[in-house]
């Protein structure tokens, strides 16, 4: 097998820590209303940057940074793809995740709260087709996009890649309500087929798919 390409080095990232996951190619939406989420927004918006989405395992998204705070090394690069302002200080905003990406370096906080750190960008899941004793998967999620589509619902950014096993895994690792942690530990796994493999397996656990 070979090797996967190494990590590259970028510059310092500004994050956004959530108590949530972001995968690649995942939807995220945020409503943002502090001061130095609002700058950053706006800085992105200006240079066409974005910023990466990490875990939150402790501490609070919103407040003090004084509070202690946990951050999983591993996140995934968010680019803005749609804002709407309603009201004064107050944004909606629609991202879509990217790429991955490893801490390069201690986070640290800026004097108005805001959050970086270096970081190495991680190489993206091959495509890879899903094996056909997981179509039953690919099916089921199928059909979970097209009852979603007939309650006016959509929680997945096009295009769809039904033919690629990392990207079924990153959706129904999205739908399902599986633990923060054991959301995180799939996200990070760098081969598409196997993180596929263990939707599987909990899907047939549950007696989702059979």
């Amino acid at each position: 097998m070979a090797e996967a390409p190494p990590a590259i080095a970028v510059p310092a990232l500004a994050l956004f820590p959530l108590r949530t996951v972001l995968f690649p190619g995942g939807l995220l939406r945020l409503r943002v209303f502090e001061a130095r989420y609002l700058d950053l927004v706006a800085r992105c918006l200006r240079t066409g940057a974005g910023f990466g989405v990490v875990c939150l395992r402790q501490g609070s998204e919103v407040g003090r940074v004084t509070e202690p705070a946990h951050l999983e090394p591993i996140g995934v690069h968010a680019c803005i793809d749609h804002v709407e302002g309603q009201q004064a200080g107050l944004l909606y905003l629609r991202c879509i995740g990217r790429q991955r990406f490893l801490f390069d370096g201690e986070p640290a906080a800026s004097p108005d709260g805001l959050w970086s750190v270096a970081v190495r960008d991680l190489p993206p899941d091959a495509p890879c087709l899903p094996a056909p004793e997981l179509f039953a998967t690919v099916q089921a999620l199928a059909r979970a996009i097209a009852a979603l589509r007939e309650r006016g619902q959509m929680p997945f950014a096009e295009p769809l890649q039904l033919d690629d096993a990392g990207w079924v895994a990153n959706r129904w690792c999205e739908l399902l309500p599986i633990a923060l942690a054991a959301r995180q530990r799939l996200m990070e796994l760098a081969d598409p087929a196997q993180r596929l493999v263990l939707v599987d397996e909990y899907l047939r656990q549950q007696r989702i798919i059979s």
